[in-house]
């Protein structure tokens, strides 16, 4: 059973900056998909980043350019780099894990992942 644990989050004004972190637990499959997604108070889940082991990566159009994804092998951390951020990007921000590959520009299903942190909360606020 993989376990996923977000951190990170926080209150930020618009405009800022913030990392948020998900530390996985130790599992021995080496080829796998990881995302990052939201959700706004009675708003749908949304993805808005997905990385695979071999390093590609996929944006959704609301935050390219301005988030970044990555991941450290290492120590089995993901990470979502979040710069000049808005009031619209404001929810609970979840990552996830899916044994399917991350299809560049298409977009970022909940359907595809199998495995889901607790969420951590961003608020983006003046």
């Amino acid at each position: 059973q993989v376990q996923l644990f977000e951190s990170g989050g926080g209150l930020v004004q618009p405009g800022g900056s913030l990392r948020l972190s998900c530390r996985r637990s130790e599992m021995t499959v080496r080829h796998y998909s990881m995302g990052w997604f939201r959700q706004a108070p009675g708003e749908e889940r949304e993805g808005v980043a997905a990385i695979m082991t071999g390093g590609t990566t996929n944006y959704a159009p609301s935050v390219k350019g301005r988030f970044r994804i990555s991941k450290d092998n290492a120590d089995d951390t993901l990470y979502l780099d979040m710069n000049n951020l808005r009031p619209e990007d404001t929810g609970v921000y979840f990552c996830a894990l899916s044994w399917r590959p991350v299809i560049p520009d298409a977009p970022i299903s909940s359907s595809d992942f199998s495995y889901w942190g607790q969420g951590t909360q961003v608020t983006v606020s003046s």
